[in-house]
């Protein structure tokens, strides 16, 4: 099976798993992910307070900062107390949605749409999950190297980059945002495939996240057992107000808080 140009069979998946592709056209102008990971935004700095309510942007949106835009739409919705936090929860809700249509894509067709950062259009101003749309669907293979190239290089590698210059988010953190969302998206694909009889499906799933994971630039960032992830490394939502820590996380409670009740992410 091949990808068709509207990437058609993602839609059962979900919202995590849906791309828009080729037509219709956002209903504005969007920026690229390229643009979004660009090196030459001011620098935020680590610890500035960001509650800051989201408001239009003149017509000339693309020009716009759009990483920073989604760091202040995520940290309005959370309340999140510190630029970092916000900047983390939001890097880790664009990685799972990348992985998700590429692992789905994979495991449903045996080929991955180019996902290059200058064809992907992206609204920070949507909720979540992050709203994608691809200008032009090119297939390619959906081996192990070729996911890692699609996502890993092309957008998690330069995303990070972009969150720890600007925010002060520790790359192995992030790394291990990348690892989460990646075990996360092969999870729910698994669960979906299981529920209709798809094994074939979700074996592939299993089989590419696993590979993926052992990546050089996942490696170490936790452990896999069956479907099941164990981060080494926190991804700070447990400083939301009123949050615990993650299913996966490394602390078995919120650091500081030893009564606290573990409380679930958002979705």
């Amino acid at each position: 099976m091949d990808l068709d140009p509207a990437l058609a069979a993602l839609r059962p998946l979900g919202g995590f798993f849906v791309l828009r592709a080729s037509r219709p056209s956002p209903p504005r102008p969007l920026p690229t992910l390229a643009h979004a990971y660009a090196p030459d935004y001011g620098d935020t700095g680590p610890d500035v307070h960001v509650h800051v309510p989201v408001t239009a942007d003149p017509p000339a949106f693309p020009l716009a900062d759009p990483l920073a835009r989604r760091v202040r739409k995520v940290a309005d919705a959370l309340r999140a107390p510190e630029a970092r936090v916000a900047a983390s929860v939001a890097q880790q809700g664009l990685a799972a949605r990348l992985w998700s249509v590429a692992l789905a894509c994979a495991a449903l067709t045996g080929r991955v749409p180019d996902l290059a950062p200058g064809l992907l259009r992206w609204d920070p101003d949507a909720t979540a999950p992050d709203d994608l749309w691809l200008a032009e669907v090119r297939s390619r293979p959906a081996d192990t190297a070729t996911l890692a190239d699609v996502v890993l290089t092309a957008h998690l590698a330069p995303l990070t980059v972009a969150v720890h210059n600007r925010y002060g988010v520790a790359t192995g953190l992030l790394w291990g945002n990348a690892a989460s969302a990646l075990a996360g998206a092969g999870r729910e694909l698994n669960r979906w495939a299981r529920r209709h009889g798809r094994t074939d499906t979700a074996e592939r799933a299993g089989a590419l996240t696993a590979g993926l994971l052992a990546h050089p630039l996942l490696a170490g960032t936790g452990t896999l057992t069956g479907t099941a992830f164990r981060r080494r490394s926190c991804c700070l939502y447990y400083r939301v107000p009123g949050a615990g820590v993650c299913g996966d996380c490394c602390f078995p409670r919120p650091p500081g808080s030893p009564r606290s009740p573990q409380a679930p992410r958002p979705s």
